[in-house]
């Protein structure tokens, strides 16, 4: 049997694990002098009322690793293949903590997917297609459409993706310029990075819905449209976009709190596979 799992930074919440057919190891979030387990003891309302209304801001760690080598091995002796597919190498410890942990197990394949949220649903959308297939073949294939993944978003402020060592303080500053919004992606190596700007909300909102024609969106696999708090802006940044690309769309992601905390309230985006 083959076992998939991801870390809450994939935004699959723990009610979609039998959607997906995965495990999910729960980051970390200290706020304040409490720390929460993200997917399970902290819920929207209350994690926004602290970010929001008292200002507070949140800092993530990795899963508990005794938990998820004892998890890993038990799978493992009874004989099953076990893939992970934890958030970017470029902003999290956890690709790398779980590659050395795993490094001499054959059964397990730790990848390094260099993106997060709504990209790793379409990463265990892929595994799903080809569970009956051999480690190595389904390795591939992941490796093949990684770097077709896209992520776009426009945060409502860069300060979280700045305070929290994500984003450059040059990005940083460049795109907190009055009236300036910035689109922000990752990279080919998995960091977070600007990708556009423009004067204006509509604007830019223009701007990230035409990114689905210029990068040649492949409507084959899923487009995931996401946001923190509100998605008042991601249905406008919707209705401006092509319908073509509509039934695409799957069910609106409101981002889990471990990645809700960087980017801040109030962002929207897209997250699909391109050329």
């Amino acid at each position: 049997m083959l076992r998939i799992i991801v870390d809450s930074g994939s935004s699959i919440k723990q009610e979609e694990k039998e959607k997906y057919g995965v495990d999910i190891l729960p980051l970390k979030i200290l706020l304040g002098d409490k720390e929460y387990y993200d997917g399970i003891d902290l819920p929207m309302d209350f994690f926004y009322d602290k970010l929001i209304n008292e200002g507070m801001f949140p800092k993530t760690s990795l899963p508990g690793l005794g938990f998820v080598e004892k998890q890993v091995r038990r799978y493992v002796k009874q004989g099953d293949d076990v893939i992970i597919l934890p958030i970017s190498s470029g902003i999290s410890g956890t690709y790398n903590s779980l590659r050395m942990l795993f490094e001499d197990e054959r059964k397990v394949r730790v990848i390094d997917t260099k993106v997060a949220v709504g990209g790793i649903r379409l990463l265990v959308e892929e595994v799903n297609k080809y569970r009956s297939e051999s480690l190595d073949a389904i390795e591939l294939k992941l490796k093949h459409l990684i770097p077709r993944i896209r992520i776009v978003a426009i945060p409502e402020t860069l300060e979280y993706l700045h305070r929290g060592g994500r984003l450059s303080r040059t990005a940083y500053v460049a795109g907190s310029l009055a009236q300036v919004k910035p689109l922000i992606g990752f990279d080919a190596t998995g960091h977070v990075k600007s990708v556009g700007k423009a004067i204006g909300l509509r604007r830019a909102m223009q701007m990230l819905a035409s990114r689905l024609e210029e990068e040649g969106c492949d409507t084959n696999y899923s487009i995931v449209p996401s946001y923190t708090y509100s998605d008042k802006n991601l249905k406008a940044l919707i209705a401006m976009t092509d319908k073509k690309y509509h039934a695409a769309m799957i069910d609106f992601d409101n981002l889990d709190p471990a990645i809700a905390c960087h980017w801040g309230p109030n962002a929207f985006g897209y997250i699909f596979v391109g050329r």
